[in-house]
């Protein structure tokens, strides 16, 4: 089967999204078929690995933050006719729902993955009183109609097409590289602060600045603590002028996941403050590494935990730290085997595995 993935939004510091489609890639090209994933870039370009399978670069228009985007769809159009793909993987819910159609008129099979909550997307950058609810349910309505098949991540991204009673909807875990990040106990050096961890995009969907608000509330009850921001993003310069007089290091985007997997190892809380995360990679990133995590109650992120592996929390400073102190409370070693022992349930395998079911028009295995 040749499968073609597409995605816009695809550059060195996309985060989750690269991380899945490059994950999803090297399982499909491990099971024997042949993966073809078209994204933008500057120009044209063709890369081929035995591994992941082959990545072909169209023009694209930057539209900020590091993104760019394929704007011609009879370009798009052309490459997939020559490409002739069995199944088509689109990563974008707003810009390539016209490759749905095209696959429609040639008999290929189109298959959604929905990374994002529309309303999740369009909250921050609209204002506060305009309803979503209502035009988020209608473009959903059409997704649902033009695809074969609509994929989630989670119970909360799945519950925006529930609302609108989208037929042929799979709901599909991400998974972790369990060799990457994994306990290093070595790492952990004695530290009399609390050491805690922040990875993802610096971008007000993320709420990043709770992070900052936790680590504010904790060294206000006098604990000593320490905060490691992993990533980067359009809130940098504000969030480093939130953070002015605590002790909090941002270490920009770093492209090296085994150094991401270090730094996360080493921490004694890893933080996801997201209330509306479709999944929560980073979440189960941290559970990998053997380090509890305190999330937001709202958003998928909670979805991962049980219990001894960390925490949820009302989105606001006070309430996370607080969270964040209940679970310091416990023994080291429980909530650290706990994480690890959560995030051994979700092998990428078992993704690509269940993937492989959608693109075959079939169930997907529990």
């Amino acid at each position: 089967m040749r499968i073609v993935q597409l995605a816009n939004f695809y550059a060195p510091a996309s985060g989750g999204l690269r991380t899945t489609l490059d994950a999803l890639g090297r399982g499909y090209t491990a099971a024997g078929h042949q993966r073809v994933l078209v994204v933008p870039g500057r120009g044209y370009a063709r890369v081929c690995d035995g591994d992941t399978g082959v990545r072909l670069t169209l023009p694209g228009v930057p539209v900020g933050g590091g993104y760019r985007m394929v704007l011609s769809r009879a370009r798009l159009h052309r490459l997939l006719d020559r490409l002739a793909p069995d199944s088509l993987e689109v990563s974008d819910k707003l810009t390539l729902v016209h490759t749905a159609h095209w696959a429609r008129q040639r008999g290929v099979r189109a298959v959604l993955f929905s990374h994002e909550r529309l309303d999740a997307i369009l909250a921050p950058r609209l204002p506060g009183r305009l309803p979503l609810r209502r035009p988020a349910d209608a473009w959903n309505r059409r997704l649902a109609t033009a695809f074969d098949a609509v994929v989630v991540a989670s119970a909360f991204a799945r519950a925006e097409f529930e609302r609108v009673a989208a037929p042929r909807l799979h709901q599909v875990p991400l998974g972790v590289d369990l060799s990457v990040f994994a306990p290093r106990p070595a790492a952990r050096l004695p530290s009399p602060a609390v050491r805690l961890v922040y990875c993802g995009r610096l971008s007000a969907e993320k709420c990043p600045h709770l992070a900052i608000e936790v680590l504010r509330e904790l060294t206000r009850r006098g604990m000593a603590a320490r905060l490691h921001m992993l990533g980067d993003g359009p809130q940098r310069r504000g969030l480093e002028r939130r953070a002015a007089g605590l002790a909090v290091r941002f270490h920009g985007h770093l492209a090296d996941r085994r150094a991401v997997a270090a730094l996360t190892a080493a921490a004694d809380v890893a933080l996801v403050p997201c209330p509306v995360e479709a999944f929560g990679l980073s979440a189960l990133e941290a559970l990998a590494c053997g380090t509890p995590v305190v999330t937001a109650d709202r958003g998928a992120a909670h979805e991962l935990l049980v219990s001894g592996a960390g925490l949820a929390a009302p989105a606001s400073g006070p309430a996370l730290a607080g969270a964040v102190v209940q679970l310091l409370a416990g023994p080291e070693p429980l909530r650290r085997t706990a994480a690890r022992r959560r995030a051994e349930e979700f092998p990428w395998s078992a993704a690509v595995s269940r993937m492989l079911a959608v693109h075959r028009g079939q169930p997907p295995p529990a």
